[in-house]
């Protein structure tokens, strides 16, 4: 219909007017042009998660927990706005009011179709914890609505077998271990096919056939053992995908790949299962549980927290709406510092190279010229955004008939070193 084609263009107009505000750092030019992502296509990934996954997460919400009346007419109203109304902005009584009002100002007042499908997903978050009292100064302040969730995964059986079969790592050479737990980080929910390294069961080879890119080899490149190097690792989810980015970590630290690490997690509940300090210190606790290998990496992470090698920090910028290149200058100033930054999962891959359509052959490198210091993204692929492929590995993926951006059967590994296309190296300290 011509109303919803022109709701549609104005929208793409505002997200693209959105970019042009205020930010950090230098904006890539040509290929910036490609589209934003919307959520207003029927059939599409971003329609199915406004129309779908998000009213289907407010009933699970309301069956987790025994709120009361007043919390249950919230999530109705929310579920009823999602899904026929439009973007309200939050009550000025909000303690982030101001910050929303802001980031929101092009998009109150339509549907929540037309907004940018990163802004969207981001501001319902922000809304269903107001709508359950996450920031209030009721009974429900601070209690996390995906807890439930998070803890069951943490519990069940699939993370037993998945920590026994560390033992089989522990006396491989280093390099066979290393390739494993970067496999197992990057494909978070298949962490197994990582672990077994056995006799006949390469599982690493087997992970490697669903990798769109793999730049593993530059990665280790950047991080030389015995450098004195400071890792920042940008967490995505919790439970048992976190479990085997710790397990990365305490082999970065172990092998001297690392001196500190620096973890970075989220301030508040995000995206369902997105890890929070809360979640880091229950997965610690798994570990230390753990008979075997197991339980001595979950000892020495431990023990690393303690000493200060490992640190967990929760900026504020990490629930915000907004791409990467539009970080604050203090979190830019702390990822220039580090000798990597390795950013975990979906969201914040999307939100590094940026959530539009681009040419999947549009290079990792020329995406990410604007990130103060040397990136890696570790990825299984959950949405349409991809970046960095090469021509005749998009050609067989789109010849497969698969929905191979979306159903997380593939991931990738993508880095690039403190000096890329366009980039400007960090000035000495």
């Amino acid at each position: 219909m011509s109303g919803k084609r022109q709701a549609r263009t104005m929208a793409e107009k505002s997200a693209h007017s959105s970019d042009d505000g205020p930010g950090s750092g230098p904006r890539p030019t040509p290929e910036q042009d490609a589209q934003i992502i919307l959520s207003n296509e029927p059939g599409s990934f971003a329609w199915g998660v406004l129309a779908e996954r998000h009213p289907a997460l407010i009933e699970q919400v309301r069956d987790a927990f025994p709120y009361g009346p007043r919390r249950r007419e919230a999530l109705d109203a929310l579920l009823e706005q999602n899904t026929n109304g439009v973007i309200e902005p939050l009550t000025p009584s909000e303690p982030d009011h101001e910050q929303w009002s802001a980031w929101g100002r092009e998009f109150f007042g339509r549907s929540w179709f037309d907004a940018p499908f990163l802004w969207a997903e981001s501001y319902f978050y922000r809304r269903l914890l107001g709508a359950i009292g996450y920031f209030g100064t009721g009974p429900w302040r601070g209690v996390d609505p995906f807890a439930p969730f998070k803890q069951a995964e943490l519990r069940g059986t699939a993370v037993d077998e998945e920590l026994r079969a560390l033992d089989a790592l522990a006396d491989v050479p280093a390099d066979e271990r290393a390739t494993a737990l970067l496999h197992a980080s990057v494909w978070g929910n298949r962490a197994d096919l990582g672990f077994r390294v056995t006799e006949g069961d390469a599982a690493p080879g087997a992970a490697a056939d669903d990798l769109v890119a793999d730049d593993s080899a530059l990665l280790w490149q950047l991080l030389p053992a015995g450098a004195g190097a400071t890792v920042a690792v940008v967490a995505d989810n919790a439970g048992r995908e976190l479990i085997p980015d710790l397990i990365l970590i305490d082999h970065l630290l172990l092998r001297r790949h690392a001196e500190r690490i620096v973890l970075h997690v989220k301030p508040y509940p995000y995206y369902v299962s997105d890890a929070m300090t809360a979640d880091v210190v229950d997965c610690l606790r798994r570990l230390l549980d753990a008979p075997g290998e197991a339980g001595r990496i979950g000892s020495r992470l431990w023990d690393a927290m303690a000493t200060g090698r490992l640190e967990v920090r929760a900026h504020r910028f990490f629930c915000a709406p907004l791409p990467y290149e539009e970080m604050p200058e203090d979190l830019r100033a702390e990822f220039g510092a580090a000798t990597l930054t390795i950013l975990k999962g979906d969201l914040n891959y999307r939100r590094l190279v940026g959530d539009r359509k681009w040419a999947a052959t549009t290079p990792f490198a020329h995406r990410t010229a604007y990130f103060p210091g040397a990136v890696a993204a570790l990825r299984t692929l959950k949405s349409d955004v991809v970046v960095g492929l090469e021509q005749k590995t998009l050609a067989a993926l789109e010849g497969s008939g698969a929905a191979w951006r979306t159903s997380g059967t593939h991931a990738l590994i993508q880095a690039r070193g403190e000096t890329g296309p366009h980039h400007a190296p960090r000035p000495s300290p």
